[in-house]
């Protein structure tokens, strides 16, 4: 993905940065003239280390020195007509000013070291994310489906979250997960359900069988780690006939997804949920599938628990739900754009706890 500002923004963004240059150059002509002209007990030549001090903020490590160097002259030009170089009043002003431009220009040099980090942290993890959640298609068989995903932290783009959608002959298999922990570790687990869920969902025939699949592939990777029990994943595991009003669930510890329907979720609660992925053998249950009824115009909303999580500043939790209903007769994409919005809107500071993943689906009528 082009990381870069969209071409319109770039010239808005260049006439502020000339605003911002604007100020401490104006701050240096201003203190100057002022202290030239103040009675001779007041000296304002304290007030010059402003001016590098703000331009280290908002701009690079040459800018801040050359207003540094513009401000050590200005003050020289003051001593000068006032008295001369050598006054010893002057003379540590001057080695006040330069030591403090120095720290300045060594502070904008290794923020824009972080910067530079940052972006290339950032384009990694764009294309990490596009490797490990790939689209998902805004059509599949008699779905309309959307998808988001919201990184909880600002360098990365992808965590433990995890989504994805396999069509068969004759149905959609889909899949929405959150890995327990956050980092490479959570991504490389993420990365693994999905490339098991995307080998098996054409070739398991059940939906059970293919949960089981799942597990298997999953256990040994997250039992490398010698913390049985401390690593698992959290899935719920779909399929939707093409030629059937009905969906078909499979929960392994999963929040349960919202049937939106005449302006009302409704939680798809399964009678019989079965374990996490990675906690099958500590826990003995058989995988069963649960249908519900799926009809023409109900859209199917997906998510994880850092959706639910997101507090305000009140520390009051999302209420999806009521959120989600209100919204109920809109389209997959429009529905997934109001709730993150609103979602970033509840959440205290605009930013989430955890990453937030989610997934509408809409059955479209024949």
């Amino acid at each position: 993905m082009d990381l870069r500002p969209p071409l319109a923004s770039r010239p808005r963004s260049r006439q502020v940065r000339h605003a911002q240059l604007a100020v401490p150059f104006a701050l240096i002509a201003l203190v100057t003239v002022v202290d030239v002209l103040a009675p001779p007990d007041v000296h304002l030549g304290p007030f010059l280390v402003a001016a590098p001090a703000l331009t280290a903020s908002f701009a690079g490590p040459r800018m801040t020195g050359f207003v540094g160097v513009l401000a050590v002259l200005a003050q020289a030009v003051v001593a000068a007509v006032r008295t001369t170089l050598t006054d010893l009043n002057h003379t540590f002003q001057i080695c006040a000013l330069i030591m403090i431009s120095v720290f300045v220009t060594l502070f904008a040099h290794l923020r824009e070291v972080r910067e530079r980090e940052l972006v290339q942290l950032r384009s990694v993890a764009e294309t990490a994310q596009q490797v490990v959640l790939r689209p998902l298609r805004d059509r599949m068989g008699p779905l309309g489906v959307a998808s988001l995903y919201l990184a909880a932290a600002a360098e990365a783009r992808i965590g433990g979250d995890l989504y994805a959608a396999a069509r068969t002959a004759t149905a959609t298999r889909l899949i929405i997960g959150d890995v327990r922990g956050k980092g490479l570790e959570a991504v490389g687990d993420a990365a693994l359900v999905l490339g098991a869920f995307r080998a098996a969902a054409h070739q398991e025939a059940a939906l059970p069988g293919l949960v089981a699949y799942l597990e298997a592939a999953v256990s040994p990777d997250l039992d490398e780690s010698g913390d049985r029990g401390e690593s698992f994943v959290t899935a719920a595991v779909l399929e939707i006939p093409d030629d059937e009003p009905v969906l078909h669930l499979v929960s392994c510890g999963h929040p349960p997804p919202l049937l939106l329907r005449s302006g009302r979720a409704i939680a798809l609660d399964v009678d019989h949920s079965s374990p996490p992925l990675g906690l099958a053998a500590l826990a003995e249950s058989s995988v069963t599938a649960q249908t519900f009824a799926f009809e023409a115009g109900d859209v199917l909303l997906l998510y994880t628990d850092g959706v639910l999580e997101a507090r305000d500043a009140a520390g009051t939790f999302y209420p999806l739900a009521q959120r989600a209903a209100a919204w109920s007769g809109t389209r997959p994409r429009a529905l997934l754009d109001r709730l993150c919005a609103d979602l970033l809107s509840h959440a205290a500071g605009s930013t989430l706890g955890d990453d937030a993943a989610m997934v509408a689906i809409e059955r479209l009528p024949r």
